[in-house]
């Protein structure tokens, strides 16, 4: 099979078993969000792949979550700056993002920044505290870039597969 076919098969089939896993009553429990896993699916791809690319994902996704959780905290005890409190904590968190891509795990800004934004979704899309959107979070992101590197070791043996 044509290596983009076999992508597109194993993406397409894995898609339907993620979207139904997210749905089970003993997960949704849990709140975690499929449509952060499947940005954290589309961050392994984004970070090169393989075994590296999940790790980059989780990691630096899971710290972007972090340092969201921390600017949503700071922007409450910013009121003094008014209208400015969430757009500084949101530049300081930004600035702690880029500057700690400085140490080599967190250099994938990119993903960092997926877990930022999927953070801040949660918190104002299911209206968690911040800490409560922490873990639900992370699950997402791990959940999301272990089918990302599912879907690529699948579309690679699928690939193969034709090809002998």
């Amino acid at each position: 099979m044509p290596k983009l076919a076999a992508l597109a098969v194993s993406v397409g089939v894995l898609a339907v078993v993620a979207t139904w896993l997210f749905r089970l009553d003993a997960l949704t429990a849990a709140n975690p969000q499929v449509w952060q896993a499947f940005i954290a699916w589309g961050g392994h791809f984004h970070c090169g792949g393989k075994f590296s690319g999940t790790r980059d994902t989780v990691i630096c996704m899971s710290f972007g979550a972090i340092v969201g959780m921390a600017a949503v905290l700071l922007a409450g005890h910013l009121g003094m700056l008014g209208g400015f409190a969430v757009p500084v904590a949101v530049g300081l968190g930004a600035t702690v993002i880029v500057v700690s891509s400085m140490v080599p795990l967190l250099g994938a800004i990119p993903a960092s920044v997926y877990g930022f934004a999927s953070i801040a979704g949660l918190i104002l899309l299911k209206g968690l505290t911040p800490v409560e959107a922490l873990l639900p979070t992370i699950g997402s992101i791990v959940i999301g870039a272990a089918f990302g590197y599912v879907s690529e070791q699948l579309s690679g043996a699928l690939a193969k597969k034709e090809a002998a």
